[in-house]
């Protein structure tokens, strides 16, 4: 399989997402970047980039596409108490 790139949006996040399904023959490669803003942080990266690895296969037996089942996991991870805290904490601004 061929690896793919694509340009999703997220919560006004424009993310750069990379998917090599087969990365040296035993395992699936998903690499996430923010491009604007550049490097935003999201649910599962502080620094707006993130590489992740799932066995070969994982994404495709979701019967999702890999923008899909990155749509869902950043939905997923938003949904935990500590990145509801730093959006709220991030809208609001800090006096000190």
């Amino acid at each position: 399989m061929a690896s793919e790139t694509h340009t999703i949006q997220w919560e006004g996040i424009t993310i750069q997402v990379r998917y090599n399904p087969e990365q040296w023959g035993i395992t699936s490669h998903i690499e996430l970047e923010t491009l604007k803003p550049v490097r935003a942080q999201l649910p599962i990266t502080e620094t707006g980039y993130r590489s992740h690895f799932v066995p070969i296969g994982t994404v495709e037996a979701t019967g999702l596409t890999v923008c899909e089942y990155v749509h869902a996991w950043l939905e997923h991870a938003a949904k935990r108490p500590e990145w509801r805290e730093a959006q709220q904490k991030a809208a609001q601004g800090e006096l000190f």
